[in-house]
């Protein structure tokens, strides 16, 4: 296993309470900017509405990006359903064009 591979613990802060992680090294930076953007959420939410519960502040996070990964997996079966829609239409003049010429 090499250094970048190697596994570290650290602190993370979300909604005012602390958790330790152990990630690996070269994902470390991902983990904190999403924890960053969690915390984003969490001050919107706090701001925008009345509720104080932190659970509650954090489920409507989790179901935020829930629906965001939701809404991308979506995009990316219509986008690869196009694709094999194009590759069908190519291969269908190709068929003519090939079987029209000989």
């Amino acid at each position: 296993m090499s250094a970048e591979d190697s596994s570290q613990k650290i602190k993370v802060k979300i909604a005012n309470r602390v958790y330790p992680l152990t990630v690996k090294r070269t994902e470390e930076a991902r983990f904190r900017k999403a924890v960053d953007l969690i915390n984003e959420m969490v001050q919107q939410f706090e701001e925008k509405y009345a509720v104080r519960d932190k659970q509650d502040i954090l489920a409507m996070c989790a179901l935020q990006f829930a629906n965001q990964i939701a809404k991308q997996k979506e995009q990316k079966a219509d986008s690869s359903l196009q694709v094999t829609q194009d590759l069908k239409a190519i291969d269908n003049l190709l068929s003519t064009v090939l079987t029209g010429s000989s």
